[in-house]
């Protein structure tokens, strides 16, 4: 009795176990998908994007936002993420190395005026998500900070989320100029696909001989036969 009960008690705890993996990992690999960041802001801070794009002070939540095209969206949301602020059109920019925590990256701007936030770095990646203005806001800010901007000529304002998937992407030079985000942005290397195996079926040694030894223990067997025949007819 002690025995079963102590199977029981065995059997019960793993179960439990099984459990709890079973709902502790899905979530940890949502955290790890949407990359899930909570960051606060101590002064408003300026976001491109569908929604508000001045953020004030406070707590906000960021995620990668599903989306079926090869698009990088990011969202915003408010601290208990009932919310979201502004949806934004970012390209992963491997020319900004990441460390190993959360971290926003803002642009130069004129003393007096908000933060504008140039980059957003998840801990582990090895790129940034840069953030894409509207093509009038990236111009002015390409020309404060001396640096190229990621823009659109989509009015984000106005525009549906829909638009972010298929929106024109550009950038902006210091002098007012649209080039190509290739000159601007190295994105991450493709990963590698390995090529598919070449499978060359062989036999073992001892395969090909198969026939040949079953070939003479048939003829063995038939000769003792015909001996054991002819004895007989000789006795």
């Amino acid at each position: 009795m002690e025995i079963q009960m102590t199977l029981l008690k065995g059997l019960g705890t793993g179960l439990f176990l099984t459990a709890l993996c079973v709902l502790v990992t899905p979530q940890a690999k949502a955290d790890e998908w949407n990359r899930k960041t909570v960051l606060n802001f101590s002064a408003p801070v300026e976001v491109p994007g569908v929604g508000v794009h001045l953020l004030p002070a406070g707590t906000y939540v960021f995620k990668m936002m599903s989306s079926p095209s090869d698009r990088h969206i990011v969202q915003i949301w408010n601290q208990d993420e009932t919310q979201i602020l502004t949806t934004i059109l970012t390209v992963p920019n491997y020319h900004m190395k990441s460390v190993d925590k959360s971290v926003i990256t803002f642009r130069e701007r004129p003393a007096g005026e908000p933060e504008a936030v140039k980059a957003w770095f998840y801990p582990g990646s090895q790129w940034g998500e840069q953030f894409v203005y509207e093509r009038p806001r990236a111009i002015q800010l390409a020309k404060e900070a001396n640096e190229p901007v990621l823009s659109t000529p989509v009015v984000l304002a106005t525009a549906p989320v829909e638009v972010l998937t298929t929106a024109p992407l550009e950038a902006v030079t210091p002098a007012g100029e649209m080039v190509e985000t290739a000159q601007v942005v190295e994105p991450p290397p493709a990963p590698v696909v390995a090529p598919a195996p070449v499978v060359v079926a062989m036999l073992p040694k001892t395969a090909s001989n198969l026939g040949l030894i079953g070939l003479c223990g048939f003829l063995l067997f038939g000769g003792g036969l015909l001996l054991s025949g002819f004895s007989k007819k000789q006795m």
